[in-house]
């Protein structure tokens, strides 16, 4: 059997789609924090700081939800092999991104739902400091290691999650 090329376009679509809403949370928590905020110091908060928080949470959610299918998909659908051509330490440097990837994947919307919806004050603390500080490095380190294997090592490794 002929290993794979590519991920598949289930693979790609879901990687994107994740990528894309764990940017925004990234970049736009404000709202949450604004919620919080208010809910710390007592305050009610207004029909809308209500729902740009929950945009927060609903993006949270649908990532964890996401998680969980491209990871059932990960384990039924075969996966490109990584590069023959470059050191053994890449390989695992990959491995251990990916892995990191995963668990912070899971932890961040876990995290959340405790914080938001359960009121856990340590789960809020970890959530938005140590696990989001983390999650910034490694996607930054993911993305240096697609760009270092496309431009560097002129490998297939980062077009096999974009065209295929």
């Amino acid at each position: 059997m002929l290993a794979r090329s590519a991920y598949s376009v289930p693979q790609r679509i879901l990687h994107w789609l994740m990528a894309i809403l764990i940017f925004f949370n990234l970049l736009f928590p404000d709202g949450m924090n604004a919620w919080r905020r208010l809910i710390r110091h007592g305050q009610t908060p207004t029909p809308a700081d209500i729902a740009s928080a929950n945009i927060h949470a609903y993006a949270g959610i649908a990532i964890l939800l996401l998680a969980v299918v491209r990871l059932g998909l990960r384990l039924v659908s075969d996966v490109p092999t990584p590069p023959d051509d470059q050191p053994a330490f890449l390989h695992y440097i990959a491995s251990v991104t990916h892995f990191l990837l995963y668990a912070l994947i899971f932890a961040m919307p876990l995290t959340g739902i405790a914080a938001y919806y359960f009121g856990i004050d340590t789960a809020a603390f970890v959530h938005g400091g140590p696990i989001k500080s983390l999650l910034w490095a490694v996607v930054v380190l993911h993305i240096f290691g697609a760009l270092v294997q496309h431009f560097y090592f002129k490998s297939n490794v980062l077009r096999r999650m974009t065209i295929g």
